[in-house]
């Protein structure tokens, strides 16, 4: 088969690391292209072209450099004079983001000159990304879609694709390289620290370490306002001298890290795929914390065992003032409902905020950092309220020694090596490539639909769709 990739960027992350993950699965059985809009910074296994108007655009600049029609010409010149001939798919990555203003309408001009587009989600706009909403436009019509986990697959289905046309792709886990010893005396929690990763509960959990440990947070995010709330977090920190330490992965190697921890948590309020939850097994390392139910439930099906996580951290809402978090709450909530075109959202806000109110008590990760920072302080500073929250979530603290620890890893490791390894994936892959060829298909996204879908109140966190208070 002849596979040809586009990406906006070829940058480290994610999206770049399945994008190798996939090369190098197809590499000995496909010929393959790379079509990225900016020079890569490293090499990959297969040839790259740079297709400048493939890249991140605002809308704004010269219209004839960014004329989508000229880019999808671009594009297929590049295919052509790589495969003499037409491709057999176009596997196109987050292609649902407005990273690029024009993308859409590039694939449209591409699927209009015949090829055969295979559309893979990473991340959707309406999952609390209202800055990459394609506003006004439709997605791409009659097109295989693919997906990472099983929540947006039922979503995707619940929104007008068909089961023929759309594809569940887990993507691969490269075991980390580490020895395994709980070594040191850090809780790592390797993450990027944006927003959403909750790094303030991270910060919570770390008051009620029994041996004096030190959180250790990975690396700093890229974005502005993840750059504001970040810096924010390391001010907390310096003013109340918690110990923590940030950035040290910037400091150190990754894999010594992870070796050196006594165990890793995560906090996060959403994911996509969700390595945080696999990864930590394959270096025979305990992984304790947040559970996203949406995303571990895949996991589980696959043998992997995580119901030693906990789905919330509820606390009385009158710590945080019941009137100043439904003002900030209702803003943002109408905001996104009217951006993403969800009418039942903005006609019955007072009964969508009630069903966030559990017996008085609300959820720490729904919180933004102005209420969480407020709630840390009470719980620094008065034993009572301390004693409450841990009365109310016993799973604040810290597992205990679990008899068969040693068992949980072994068997999450085996499970994970089994069910998401490289061998696996590749076959996964190309029978989907066949499935794509194959079936040519007739559907479409409604995104009234898709945008009801990720605007659950009781997900809703002001974290992740609204924006960063000092």
């Amino acid at each position: 088969m002849k596979i040809a990739f586009i990406h906006y960027h070829l940058k480290q992350g994610g999206v770049t690391s399945v994008l190798k993950h996939q090369i190098e699965a197809l590499k000995d059985n496909c010929e393959i292209l790379l079509l990225t809009g900016e020079p890569p910074l490293a090499s990959f296994s297969a040839d790259t072209v740079h297709v400048p108007g493939l890249g991140y655009y605002n809308g704004t600049g010269s219209r004839d450099i960014y004329d989508p029609e000229k880019v999808a010409d671009a594009v297929q010149k590049a295919i052509l004079e790589k495969f003499k001939g037409e491709c057999d798919i176009l596997h196109v990555h987050n292609p649902v983001l407005a990273k690029n203003r024009n993308f859409l309408k590039i694939l449209y001009f591409l699927q209009k000159s015949g090829m055969r587009l295979f559309l893979q989600i990473h991340d959707f706009a309406e999952d609390g990304r209202p800055l990459s909403f394609f506003a006004g436009s439709e997605y791409p019509h009659d097109s295989h879609y693919g997906v990472i986990n099983s929540r947006d697959y039922e979503i995707l289905l619940r929104s007008g694709l068909t089961e023929k046309g759309l594809h569940y792709l887990p993507n691969a886990v490269v075991p980390l390289n580490c020895n395994g010893k709980d070594s040191g005396n850090n809780i790592l929690y390797p993450v990027r620290g944006i927003r959403r990763k909750n790094i303030g509960e991270a910060i919570l959990l770390s008051l009620f370490f029994k041996n004096n440990e030190t959180l250790s947070i990975t690396l700093p995010p890229n974005s502005q306002p993840d750059i504001d709330s970040f810096m924010g977090w390391k001010k907390f920190i310096s003013s109340n001298r918690l110990k923590v330490n940030f950035d040290a992965g910037l400091k150190n190697d990754f894999n010594e890290l992870v070796s050196n921890s006594k165990s890793l948590i995560t906090t996060s309020i959403t994911e996509g795929f969700g390595f945080t939850f696999l990864e930590p097994w394959t270096a025979n390392k305990f992984l304790w914390g947040r559970r996203l139910d949406e995303i571990c439930d895949g996991f589980e099906k696959n043998g992997v065992s995580l119901d030693h996580l906990y789905s919330n951290i509820l606390l009385p809402f009158k710590w945080i003032g019941r009137d100043a978090f439904y003002k900030r709450w209702k803003a943002c909530w109408m905001k996104n409902c009217t951006i993403f075109g969800f009418d039942e959202g903005r006609k019955n806000t007072e009964q969508f905020f009630n069903e966030i109110i559990i017996d008085d008590h609300i959820d720490f990760g729904i919180l933004d950092e102005q209420f969480q920072k407020k709630v840390i302080l009470k719980v620094m500073s008065e034993r009572k309220s301390a004693d409450e929250l841990i009365a109310k979530n016993p799973h604040i603290l810290p597992p205990a020694e679990l008899s068969d620890k040693k068992n949980l890893i072994k068997k999450n490791m085996a499970a994970v090596e089994k069910k998401y390894n490289q061998t696996i994936y590749k076959k996964r892959l190309l029978k989907t490539y066949l499935k794509i060829i194959e079936n040519p298909v007739i559907q479409t996204i409604d995104k009234k639909i898709l945008a009801s879908n990720f605007l659950n109140p009781k997900q809703f966190s002001l974290l992740k769709w609204g924006g960063y208070v000092e």
